[in-house]
């Protein structure tokens, strides 16, 4: 007879982790999901560790630690990782293009489907912000502190943006040799910095940028990026080249833009920062191996699986996470690390103790509006994975992504 006794959290738990790695094809390729779930959490935590919102009496008002410490550059070596998830999403892009015109799939349709997974989870976040900054002008909040607010809530947007038109272009960048960006971006920062050309110049590279990460994902979906010769060139050139151009050009340090600063690297990025994501990238690669080995731990996998199921949610939601943290901690007063200046270690280590708590109500929002990123899956949503093979040459067959 069997035992009435529920299974115990725990029990529950691991058999839910044995679930979620039985049902992973064998042929998947759990590394791109690992990546691209470390891209997310990687922005994630770098923004909460580098924005700050300071009460100064009257409302709040942006701020950054790497104004005041410049020294903690490294950090936004380490958390500014929108190449990877470039990359993988040009590696994933590529192949599931290639899937569905194997499958007699039409572009539009793939595309739509594509979009729309995207853009799912955005109408949840600009209805609340809409209503939330509408509350907030009628019941007195003075308007810098909605716009600052308002504004980092939506930044994210402009990522998918980007992200979305790549994506769109696809057909066209799947034989672009990443090269081919790379002097647009070369270019642009050298008549915008060398020669006196209008500023508004460098958003030309917003799409030039981004494309070089994006065309290497097209690259690996190729092939051409196997070998470990060319992660180790990418990372080694990537770096030197990186290290040159901030020593010696003049560029920035901080990959993330600081408040007051004359040049950002970001927005819209340079030429170092595209460099930059070079290194990044082929760190990616050579790290793939490595990944596989780990995502083969149930544990670990069902983590990764998890993440890339709300990707979107977790992105999207993450800033609004910190600032309903920083409103509802105002009603005990000024607390360090929350609404202090940013301007010593112990802003530092009290914004380190103040991460599970915007973890904590991260949560919260996924547990509200998960559901916007999957409706519409229909059966697909129980799925935790759709294949994508680590194949030494791109084919047509076989993949599917999420």
């Amino acid at each position: 007879m069997a035992d009435p006794t529920p299974a115990p959290p725990r029990g529950a738990l691991l058999a839910a982790v044995a679930r979620i790695d039985a049902a992973t094809p064998k042929e998947r390729d759990r590394a791109v999901d690992a990546l691209r779930a470390l891209a997310i959490l990687g922005v994630v935590l770098g923004h909460w560790l580098v924005t700050a919102l300071v009460a100064d009496g009257t409302g709040l008002h942006a701020a950054s630690p790497l104004q005041d410490m410049p020294w903690l550059a490294p950090v936004s070596w380490a958390f500014q990782t929108l190449a990877v998830f470039f990359l993988v999403g040009g590696h994933v892009a590529t192949r599931g293009y290639a899937s569905a015109r194997a499958r007699g799939e039409t572009y539009g349709r793939w595309l739509t489907a594509r979009l729309s997974r995207l853009f799912r989870p955005v109408l949840a976040v600009l209805t609340l912000w809409t209503v939330t900054a509408a509350l907030l002008l009628l019941t007195g909040a003075d308007y810098p502190t909605v716009h600052t607010l308002v504004k980092l809530a939506l930044s994210p947007m402009w990522f998918l943006l980007v992200f979305a038109a790549l994506t769109a272009a696809t057909p066209l960048l799947t034989r672009l040799h990443p090269l081919w960006p790379l002097v647009v971006v070369l270019h642009v920062d050298l008549l915008r910095f060398g020669l006196g050309a209008p500023s508004w110049l460098g958003w030309v590279n917003l799409a030039a940028g981004w494309l070089v990460p994006y065309t290497l994902g097209a690259a690996w979906t190729r092939g051409e990026l196997d070998r470990r010769r060319a992660g180790w060139l990418l990372l080694t050139g990537g770096t030197a080249a990186t290290a040159a151009l901030v020593a010696w050009a003049g560029y920035p340090a901080s990959m993330v833009g600081v408040p007051g600063a004359s040049v950002s690297n970001l927005n819209p990025p340079t030429l170092a920062a595209v460099t930059f994501g070079l290194a990044q990238c082929g760190l990616a690669l050579l790290l793939r191996e490595r990944l596989r080995r780990a995502m083969r731990r149930p544990v670990a996998w069902a983590a990764v699986a998890l993440v890339n199921l709300s990707a979107m949610t977790i992105f999207l939601w993450h800033q609004t996470a910190l600032m309903a943290t920083t409103a509802t901690g105002l009603v005990a007063g000024r607390l360090p690390g929350l609404h202090t200046l940013p301007d010593g270690l112990d802003w530092v280590a009290a914004r380190l103790v103040w991460l599970p708590v915007f973890a904590l109500v991260l949560a919260g929002c996924w547990a509200t509006f998960r559901s916007c990123e999957q409706r519409g899956r229909g059966r697909r949503r129980t799925r935790v994975v759709h294949t994508h093979r680590p194949q030494r040459r791109a084919t047509g067959a076989g993949a599917r992504h999420v």
